[in-house]
């Protein structure tokens, strides 16, 4: 998927996309893309671990979902900058229903965002 399509198609969901200093480390082709600490596919949604510093809402996010055959390509991206100024940066659970995707929940999904481990509050 080609960047500028995600950051057009990101504007076109979500209004103003704010550029901010990453949480984890961000290299290479997909370094616009949130980084995730952990990713969980359940029955009802799929639950991502993303950094934070203190005010990271579901409502600061937004998708893009691009249909592939069978699949279905995710990237995650934040429109909104968490405001908050906490002493050690930490990590917070954010949660889309299939619905909210537009997906069934049997949908076999590749995530586009990095992945990246968490260390511990205030390291990156």
């Amino acid at each position: 998927m080609d960047r500028r399509l995600f950051l057009l198609a990101a504007l076109a969901l979500g209004g103003c996309v704010t550029i901010r200093e990453p949480v984890a480390p961000a290299h290479g082709p997909l370094a616009e893309l949130e980084p995730l600490y952990a990713a969980t596919a359940g029955r009802e949604a799929l639950r991502l671990v993303v950094g934070s510093n203190g005010c990271t809402a579901k409502a600061d996010f937004t998708f893009y979902a691009e249909k592939r055959g069978a699949t279905v390509g995710l990237a995650f991206a934040r429109k909104h900058v968490d405001p908050c100024k906490s002493f050690a940066q930490g990590k917070a659970e954010i949660a889309f229903t299939w619905d909210e995707l537009g997906l069934a929940p049997r949908t076999p999904v590749f995530l586009l965002n990095p992945v990246t481990a968490w260390t511990g509050p205030g390291t990156l």
